[in-house]
């Protein structure tokens, strides 16, 4: 038998939203008049501001650039220039480019090609890289780790840097680079490394002869600059996985780099030189004993 009584129907739910259809979300407000008033006035502000910005024809970025109009044509085929505005068939610039310029400036200062310097740029653009930040670093990677910085002797400076060795030893020290003769009036010279001047001066005074300290220098230089390259290399590569997960580590760990590297240096260096010694002490015995048999045979 069925029953008379009639039952309230349950609510309907939309599937999608999981809402009552008859709850519906009330409809965005719009903007207070205070507020929209606000916005249309900083929008004008923009504009006026824009329209009072000056503006240049090629010609007149090149000039304040000081850059030839078709490195600047060149920079926009490479995509380094945001695009000029249009009068016409007139292309005009704002401070927006010669600020892009300048900057494009010292990037190439800094070595970058025009590839690498637009990679930059996009980063930059799309808020990917903080750019004071890079080139702070940058100038930090550019610090010098010594203060052996070249220096410009007379002929008085350089007789009281020499005082004490024998004669000669100066055009030696010009042949093999130590020194170089500027000819002037009076005469001056240029040292390149005031340091490696001591240490060839230092060996001179200990029997070590110019020519073999200044080939031995030499050797060194490019073995070193080669082992400094893969360490510069292997370091980079590190970065953001060893150390330096954000600018902030990696200004930090350069600011600790120089004087672990150079004790580690000094250290590796030293070990090494023992290491080859006792093992070419043998060597040594040899031709020693070959030199004195042909000063005697000479006698």
């Amino acid at each position: 038998m069925m029953n008379d009584a009639t039952t309230s129907p349950e609510p309907v739910h939309d599937d999608a939203w999981g809402a009552d259809v008859d709850a519906q979300e009330p409809e965005a407000k719009a903007p207070e008049p205070e507020a929209r008033e606000a916005e249309e006035a900083a929008a004008q502000a923009d504009e006026a501001e824009a329209a009072e910005e000056p503006r240049y024809s090629l010609d007149e970025l090149a000039r304040l650039s000081g850059l030839p109009t078709r490195t600047i044509r060149h920079y926009q085929s490479e995509k380094l220039l945001p695009a000029p505005e249009r009068e016409g068939r007139t292309a005009r610039y704002r401070d927006i480019h010669r600020e892009r310029l300048a900057l494009i400036g010292r990037l190439q200062d800094r070595g970058l090609s025009l590839k690498a310097i637009r990679d930059v740029l996009r980063r930059v653009d799309k808020g990917k890289l903080d750019l004071e930040e890079w080139l702070g670093i940058g100038e930090q990677l550019e610090r010098p780790w010594t203060e052996d910085r070249p220096q410009l002797l007379d002929e008085d400076e350089l007789a009281e840097r020499l005082e004490g060795h024998r004669p000669g030893l100066t055009a030696e020290l010009v042949e093999h680079g130590l020194l170089q003769a500027n000819e002037t009036l009076p005469p001056t010279y240029l040292v390149a490394s005031p340091g490696l001047l001591d240490i060839a001066l230092r060996l001179e005074s200990a029997g070590v002869d110019v020519t073999t300290s200044a080939e031995a220098l030499e050797r060194m230089r490019k073995h070193v600059r080669k082992a400094a390259e893969d360490v510069v290399e292997h370091v980079v590569d590190r970065a953001g996985q060893g150390f330096g997960q954000d600018p902030e580590q990696v200004t930090e760990a350069l600011d600790a780099l120089p004087e672990p590297t150079l004790d580690a240096v000094r250290l590796v260096f030293t070990r090494e030189m023992e290491r080859a010694l006792r093992s070419s002490s043998e060597r040594l015995g040899t031709a020693l004993g070959k030199r004195r048999s042909e000063r005697d045979d000479d006698g």
